[in-house]
């Protein structure tokens, strides 16, 4: 796990805690809890790919063309 430090409204910040005392869990669970959702939902094809990518050359690459094609069409290409 990574410490980040998130300014949030103190208003947001009271409704965490007390939701937090009332599921008895921490803000930090809720605040991971909501972004893993928030990613499910709002990746694209390319983040995806960015995110997978762990060479540094070949991210740069993909990042510089910025050609995405759908995984199905390269399927068929590659024949799987």
């Amino acid at each position: 796990m990574k410490r980040v430090n998130v300014i949030i409204d103190s208003d947001l910040y009271d409704q965490a805690r007390a939701v937090a005392f009332l599921r008895r869990a921490s803000i930090s669970e809720i605040i991971r809890k909501a972004l893993r959702e928030w990613m499910e939902k709002n990746l694209d094809r390319k983040a995806e790919i960015l995110l997978s990518e762990t060479e540094e050359k070949k991210l740069i690459k993909i990042l510089e063309s910025d050609e995405f094609i759908p995984a199905s069409k390269v399927k068929k290409l590659l024949g799987l």
